[in-house]
């Protein structure tokens, strides 16, 4: 298995672990008032900001890591260098990364179209912004796996 190959390994389980753990902590503090109170907005204002920003700052942490470990377990160096294999597939998962979020983007201004809680489009959109990310690591999984 590739360096490349793990590495999107580790984001994907990443992903899933931040997103679900960041979901059950965040999720019960939710305002019981009104759908569409200030409360409610304030809420999923805080809650995109705090896990965009949670989010990174944990893909950091975890990528050194990674890095530290695959050192030392293989004793190897990460490569530092992309070729057109690497800059392709990468090119791929953003595509697929970005077609998935713009997709949910639209179905959350949909959800707002057809009178639906504004809570909903929140979710939707974070879900979308969620779903983006593991499809990008997946894709990449893929194409080191099956080739261009």
């Amino acid at each position: 298995m590739t360096y490349q190959e793990k590495k999107s390994i580790v984001s994907v389980i990443t992903v899933i672990l931040i997103f679900i753990s960041y979901w059950l902590y965040m999720y019960p503090q939710h305002p019981v008032g009104g759908l569409e109170s200030a409360e409610t907005f304030r809420y999923w204002g805080f809650f995109v900001i705090q896990l965009t920003l949670v989010s990174i700052v944990v893909h950091i942490i975890i990528g050194i890591i990674f890095n530290i470990v695959f050192r030392m377990t293989t004793r190897e160096k990460e490569p530092t260098f992309a070729d057109e294999l690497d800059k392709l597939i990468s090119l791929k998962a953003s595509r697929n990364s970005f077609f998935v979020f713009i997709l949910g983007f639209l179905l959350a201004m949909g959800s707002l179209v057809i009178i639906e809680p504004s809570q909903m489009m929140f979710m939707i959109l974070i879900i979308s912004g969620f779903l983006s990310d593991v499809t990008g690591s997946v894709t990449k999984i893929y194409h080191y796996r099956r080739g261009v």
